[in-house]
């Protein structure tokens, strides 16, 4: 079997290559990741057959959970022990920036990719750096302007891996009754949503790099 190649320093790595380093973290580390899609199963369990309102109220009294699960990649992405001040400092941080993407999602996606790219870097950074709350909103700018084209682009390209391969799972599964369907789709996100954890985390290093 051929050696796999040598990944690309961060400062180097294009948009592809931060999907198949998240894919290759994801697969180093599976069990400690998978645990991750724990909080879009959450998701799904408690908005599944609502109302495109409730969906929305239910997605920001999910915010503390989904923020969890980043910054617990973060940890994972740093690979060490991080004091728990940084990382509430970091969750806090992750729960701001939250706060507009149900309405920027609802709206139309895009915003919301482009909020997490340009600014929620800061929530890795938080964790990276031992950053306060408002160091870590500020060092997230920073970040996302480093290079809005690969941050907004990583987070668009695995936002798009994700919901592509979960609609097509979803396709396959067409035929059967609509409990069949929510369950697929629980496994669906259990399995597949980790790898934008990751991969956002995996997203900080390279932008890190392109600031340095």
């Amino acid at each position: 079997m051929e050696a796999r190649p040598e990944a690309l320093p961060p400062h180097q790595r294009t948009v592809g290559q931060l999907v198949a380093e998240a894919i290759r973290f994801y697969g180093d580390h599976f069990w400690r990741v998978i645990v991750l899609g724990g909080a879009l199963v959450l998701v799904d369990g408690v908005s599944f057959d609502r109302s495109v309102g409730v969906q929305t109220l239910l997605l920001w009294a999910c915010a503390p959970v989904l923020t969890a699960a980043y910054v617990r990649a973060s940890m994972l992405v740093a690979g060490r022990p991080v004091p728990r001040r940084v990382l509430v400092s970091a969750w806090l941080a992750g729960l701001i920036v939250f706060v507009p993407f149900p309405v920027l999602y609802r709206l139309y996606v895009l915003p919301g990719i482009a909020l997490f790219g340009l600014v929620g870097l800061g929530v890795p950074a938080a964790v990276h750096e031992g950053l306060g709350v408002r160091d870590a909103l500020r060092r997230g700018w920073q970040l996302g302007r480093a290079d809005p084209v690969h941050a907004v682009g990583g987070i668009a390209a695995l936002a798009l891996i994700y919901g592509v391969t979960r609609y097509m799972l979803l396709i396959l599964l067409a035929t059967q009754g609509d409990q069949a369907q929510a369950v697929a789709a629980l496994l669906a996100d259990l399995v597949l949503s980790p790898i934008l954890f990751v991969g956002a985390a995996l997203l900080y290093v390279d932008q890190a790099a392109r600031v340095e």
